[in-house]
């Protein structure tokens, strides 16, 4: 079976230019050493949190880094800074605001490279030098590349995992799927639980590792979405990825990324978009105090089963947009007139929501908009939301794939296969089309175009003829 490094030959030249990587800390980044085979290659956003009169966290060595603290967050931001958390990890959604990247990974500074699991041979566990270990960010935009399966369950994992596939009575009509949004990675070692849980349970830990394993989250169906490791593709789903107010001067805690995931998974049933969860692992070194964690998410916990009850009923209810920013803004109403009688905090909430996204429009294009009438159809609908992504304007992207779609883009699959790009899975013992569906799916689907009038030279355009 191939390693992540090979998977990732098949992308296009200069992906490792368009994806930044965020990291929060007030501690250390020493366990950038560790990372250096993975991580080097990329650049990386230091979001450092607490005193921003403290001393510079060092960074090893050979990295490309931009840091922000405080300070610049306010000097960028002016009266918006209001929207972002101080002392709390949620301080890291400034990074996704200010890149100018494609893609973002998220890295918590406790986490370190994952094992490879006993005698496993999985996409990503080799990184570009051949050092052993969980290759997390090719692992990642792996999973970014290929489509997601929202509205059918197949039963052998992702399907558009090298190895696997749809499994015998899978609808044709589904098996397009949906642009990947969104992938939510785990963790061995110390598990992500809750104040009361690691309370009670304070010895255990996660030695399961399931290698490449990777399931899409049904539609309709909330996840706990933790942000210690996770990626996703800004041009699609940034807007929503904003982890709330947090830390100093708020009563909740810990509860960052799951707001995150739980207004990023609605509008992403909404829209068309998929959410990947497993693969890849990474090694969660330190274990947070859960007496003081508790404090932390007292409210969250008192406050959750209304939050849940939101989520699964008057917040996705409240959804029209055709646009992300359009959602999360009808999100921020929703959480106004359904939470803000539970609290005032959620009022305030609501407004960090929209002061979010003002900050967000100040600092980015516009984001696609999408075909709602295909996006409720399912897995037919597939391509009409995954062109909608044609539309997207992010310079980065062009100046690295320089590539666009035009027409049909399952044309370009045909005639791409046609073409030779086909391929005999290793370790396999027949011809698979997975490989090369997933290839050109993603680089039909998911490639950014130029301006329509751009001029000769500025980028190649793929005709799709039937």
């Amino acid at each position: 079976m191939a390693s992540g490094a090979h998977q990732l030959a098949a992308l296009p030249p200069g992906l490792e230019n368009d994806l930044d990587v965020v990291i929060p800390t007030i501690r250390t980044l020493a366990f950038l050493e560790a990372w250096r085979p993975f991580l080097a290659r990329f650049h990386l956003i230091i979001i450092q949190d607490g005193d921003p009169a403290a001393p510079p966290v060092p960074v090893p060595a050979g990295y490309s880094f931009t840091r922000y603290t405080r300070t610049d967050v306010e000097r960028i931001l002016g009266p918006r800074a209001a929207c972002i958390s101080m002392r709390d990890s949620a301080c890291r959604c400034f990074g996704f605001l200010v890149s100018n990247k494609r893609y973002v990974f998220t890295l918590d500074d406790d986490c370190f490279v994952a094992p490879p699991p006993p005698g496993a041979a999985a996409p990503g566990l080799a990184s570009p030098d051949g050092r052993s270990g969980v290759d997390a960010p090719s692992a990642h935009l792996r999973n970014l590349l290929t489509p997601s399966s929202p509205d059918w369950f197949n039963t052998l994992y992702d399907p558009f995992t090298p190895g696997s596939d749809w499994v015998r009575g899978t609808p044709f009509s589904l098996r397009a799927g949906v642009p990947t949004a969104i992938s939510h990675g785990l963790w061995l070692n110390v598990p992500d639980y809750d104040a009361p849980t690691a309370l009670a349970k304070p010895r255990e830990r996660n030695r399961r590792h399931a290698g490449d394993v990777t399931l899409t989250v049904p539609r309709g169906t909330l996840f706990p979405m933790c942000g210690m490791n996770l990626a996703f593709d800004r041009a699609l789903i940034g807007p929503a990825l904003y982890f709330g107010l947090q830390g100093a001067g708020q009563p909740l805690g810990r509860y960052d990324d799951m707001w995150a995931g739980w207004c990023a998974k609605a509008v992403c049933d909404h829209v068309g978009l998929g959410v990947k969860s497993g693969a890849p692992y990474v090694w969660h070194a330190r274990a947070s105090d859960p007496v003081a964690n508790l404090v932390k998410e007292f409210k969250g916990i008192q406050w959750g089963e209304a939050m849940v009850a939101f989520f699964r009923g008057a917040g996705p209810a409240c959804l029209t947009a055709n646009t992300v920013e359009g959602c999360y803004l009808e999100l921020a109403a929703g959480v106004r007139e359904h939470l803000g009688p539970v609290d005032p905090y959620f009022g305030a909430l609501a407004t960090g929501m929209e002061t979010w996204i003002a900050a967000w429009a100040s600092l980015n294009p516009p984001g696609p908009a999408f075909d709602l009438d295909d996006a409720r159809v399912g897995g037919s609908g597939a391509v009409g939301a995954a062109m909608a992504v044609v539309g997207v304007s992010v310079a980065a992207w062009r100046r690295a794939a320089g590539v666009r779609v035009e027409g049909d883009p399952w044309a370009v699959v045909k005639s791409a296969k046609a073409d030779g790009e086909g391929g005999v899975e290793e370790g396999g013992d027949r011809g698979d089309s997975r490989p090369w569906l997933s290839r050109w799916a993603a680089k039909a689907c998911l490639l950014l175009p130029g301006p329509p009038s751009a001029a000769a030279g500025e980028g190649t355009t793929i005709r799709a003829v039937r």
